[in-house]
């Protein structure tokens, strides 16, 4: 394969530090996680943002969580037709098989994604309105979501409320899957959407009561 070339030497540099240190201290949890397959505790929706990460945030471990990232979080609404689904795929996975007791859908602030479909949505990317492009054609889920906040006359503020729209819309979608639905009712599963701000690392829950995030 002329594409290929060796993997960066910090990273390999890296590996073997884990390998020599944290796998060796664990090595028989590891060993236990392989012969006993996996059973997180929770699957999480979250970024592929960088800053984010889960098992930082909440001190968890290797096969202590389900995690599917994409670009803003997002989850589409349940669509049995023909198509390449990952997230859908993942999602009845985790339900189906793993039978995970909660699923979580993790914002933040400053995503990319977001500000992206925000500015497609006000006519400002019409590089993303293309029907070629992926991440457009993705950020397509959120535009109800940015239907919502449209009358928020800030921007930045604009900008928040539809980062945690697209936790909110989420939730709202996953509601859509009939195996969800079914596991929710029987009281097999509960749903949760966070929103974190990764300067402050602070972090919201979403409240259906009240319809608004609530500091944890």
């Amino acid at each position: 394969m002329k594409y290929a070339r060796p993997l960066p030497s910090n990273l390999v540099q890296r590996y073997h530090g884990w390998k020599a240190t944290t796998h060796a201290d664990n090595s028989a949890w590891y060993r236990r996680l392989a012969e006993e397959g996996q059973r997180p505790r929770a699957m999480f929706i979250s970024c592929c943002d960088s800053r984010v990460n889960a098992l930082s945030i909440f001190g968890a471990e290797q096969g202590e969580f389900f995690i599917h990232r994409n670009i803003a979080n997002l989850v589409p609404p349940f669509n049995a037709g023909d198509g390449q689904r990952g997230t859908s795929a993942t999602i009845e996975y985790a339900v189906t098989v793993l039978k995970v007791p909660h699923l979580i859908v993790m914002g933040h602030s400053n995503c990319g994604g977001v500000a992206g479909c925000l500015d497609m949505c006000e006519g400002h990317a019409p590089e993303l309105e293309v029907e070629t492009s992926f991440v457009g054609r993705w950020m397509d889920i959120l535009r109800r979501g940015h239907d919502r906040v449209s009358s928020i006359e800030e921007k930045a503020d604009r900008t928040r409320a539809l980062e945690q729209q697209a936790v909110i819309v989420s939730l709202e979608n996953l509601m859509t899957f009939p195996f969800i639905e079914a596991a929710v009712e029987s009281g097999e599963l509960s749903i949760h959407g966070l929103w974190t701000d990764i300067a402050s690392g602070a972090l919201d829950w979403y409240d259906p009561a009240s319809g608004s995030f609530q500091h944890l």
